[in-house]
């Protein structure tokens, strides 16, 4: 069966704060110049902000620049940062950094809390009424090339097959989107975008990325513990000195808070939980009592680019360009990327409406884009950032912060060295034999949850007769080498319970089994199993969790 195809000039993979930017920029400078520019932005997400995850604290900056008018245009920040804590934690104990000792990539007036979801609910609104077209519950699934190896456009994904492999009765090939340029703005860690750095070379000459699993919760507090704009962040318990670790505490408008925690991806005690770890951070003595009283609301899971600028790729292939944090743009100490994500989509908007002006089609390269990236606010904010990730993988958490503090307080972020990034976060675990194992308290059910609990909340929700999305390359690894040297990582990094090790009754026959309805998308398996054996692909249209306010 065929698929038909349709034509734009630009086609979009990804409704996110970057592939949204892209289309209003472009749209922008349709009606500017005259020339009619036709955009698609297809989303995985069976609405736009479904997948959409993010502590958020939101830099208006980029905001600013692209829609100058957006408080009139009903832009949902409602929540003006008015305080701020840092705290660094023992196991019962908090001591308060003053706000004025921090860096001020750290501080956060002017920002604002926000759910991003919503915020990409608003963009999608504008890019719409600006003419582009959006289609919710699409993935791309497959890219797609011309004759001579540019990029044509993407494929989405088949509906109706079953399990087996057999296409049932609601069987459908899927569409393809050709375009003169295809961005691809998938977020951390995206199928296509991995394809992409693969065939084309992109990761040539860069440090490898490394990631951080971020953990989240919606909570309706009591409201003598809620304080409207007040934003919390902490260092320290319950990871180690040797693990990267934090939290975050962000309160937003109507008694609510997100509470959330993030684990660098390049520890190394493979008995450790990220998801366990976060429960546990709850029960500190400076946090329970902010939570008695409430009750949590959602949850969800994504991992995120820590790299930094060292590990940004290539950004452009012969007719497409790489957006938003598909290349990673997060600025780690400032813990934001959706300024500088929203930012690289206008740039790349920018330098493919001017090509399109000219003429030149998608033979050449978008050259532009990287030059105008170099040029912008975005190179020089992760260039003054780019050694304070590093740092803590060289020295811990204390050589870690008195360096950074040192780096961008003293020097202002232009120290005459950068460091470097030496090994992928899949190659970083131990074996489980040496070391410790960590012995995790069950939940309570009021202030810490279990893992299945929790993608409940997260309204997670797959089609069950599908093919496996998290598909294994040799499926005798996951005994061979994972259970038998990690002790199967993957069932303790795994923050949804996907991965389980089953035995028969009198404890023998390991297997792993794949709970692929609960997946959140999260893509850690993608990232931190040891040999690379797990190929996170897309699912069938919509699904995946469907956030609320997050």
């Amino acid at each position: 069966m065929e698929r038909e195809a349709m034509e734009y000039d630009v086609v979009i993979v990804g409704a996110g704060p970057a592939g949204l930017a892209a289309a209003i920029r472009l749209r922008q400078l349709s009606a500017e110049s005259g020339r009619e520019i036709s955009v698609c932005v297809l989303e995985k997400g069976s609405e736009v902000g479904a997948h959409i995850l993010s502590g958020a604290v939101l830099d208006p900056r980029a905001l600013n620049e692209l829609i100058p008018d957006w408080k009139d245009k009903g832009a949902p920040l409602n929540s003006p940062v008015t305080a701020e804590k840092f705290l660094m934690l023992r196991e019962k104990r908090a001591f308060s950094v003053p706000v004025w000792a921090l860096p001020a990539q750290l501080h956060n007036q002017g920002n604002y809390i926000v759910s991003l979801g919503n915020v990409c609910r608003w963009l999608a609104e504008q890019a719409e009424a600006l003419g582009a077209e959006i289609y919710p519950g699409f993935p791309a699934a497959e890219v797609l090339f011309h004759e001579d190896g540019r990029v044509k456009g993407v494929a989405t994904g088949v509906l109706g097959v079953g399990r087996d492999g057999q296409k049932k009765d609601s069987f459908e090939p899927g569409m393809e989107l050709h375009g003169k340029y295809t961005f691809f703005g998938e977020g951390c860690r995206g199928s296509l975008s991995k394809q992409l750095m693969a065939r084309f070379g992109l990761r040539e000459g860069v440090d490898p990325q490394t990631y951080g699993l971020g953990l989240k919760e919606l909570w309706q507090l009591d409201p003598a513990q809620h304080q409207q704009g007040l934003v919390i962040h902490t260092a320290g318990w319950p990871v180690d000195n040797d693990t990267w670790g934090g939290s975050f505490i962000y309160h937003l408008e109507d008694n609510q808070a997100y509470v959330g925690y993030v684990v660098g991806l390049d520890y190394r005690n493979p008995h450790l939980s990220p998801f366990h770890e976060f429960q546990r951070f709850k029960t500190h003595p400076a946090i329970r009592p902010m939570l008695e009283g409430g009750k949590r609301l959602a949850y969800g899971a994504r991992a995120l680019n820590e790299g930094g600028l060292q590990a940004v790729p290539k950004l452009v292939f012969p007719g497409g360009a790489l957006i938003g944090c598909s290349a990673g743009f997060l600025n780690v100490p400032k813990i934001k990327g959706s300024h500088n994500a929203m930012k690289s989509g206008m740039l790349a908007a920018e330098a493919a409406a001017a090509a399109l002006q000219a003429g030149e089609g998608a033979e050449a390269e978008l050259s532009a884009y990287p030059r105008g990236f170099e040029a912008s606010w975005v190179h020089e904010e992760l260039h003054r950032a780019r050694n304070f990730r590093p740092a803590f993988a060289k020295w811990g958490l204390i050589g870690g912060t008195l360096y950074g503090g040192f780096d961008l307080k003293v020097l202002g972020g232009k120290a005459p060295w950068t460091l470097r990034h030496t090994q992928p976060d899949h190659e970083s675990l131990k074996p489980a034999a040496d070391m410790p194992k960590i012995d995790y308290p069950k939940p309570d059910g009021v202030i810490t949850f279990d893992r299945l609990s929790s993608v409940y909340l997260s309204n997670t929700n797959h089609e069950e007769d599908q093919p496996v999305h998290l598909q294994l390359k040799d499926p005798a690894v996951a005994i061979d080498h994972n259970l038998a040297l990690y002790d199967a990582p993957e069932q303790r990094y795994c923050p949804a319970g996907v991965y389980e090790i089953l035995r028969d009754d009198d404890g023998g026959n390991p297997r792993l089994q794949i709970n692929a309805q609960n997946c959140v998308h999260c893509k850690t398996c993608d990232i931190k199993d040891p040999t690379q054996n797990i190929d996170w692909v897309t699912p069938e249209g919509t699904g995946g969790p469907n956030y609320p306010n997050m």
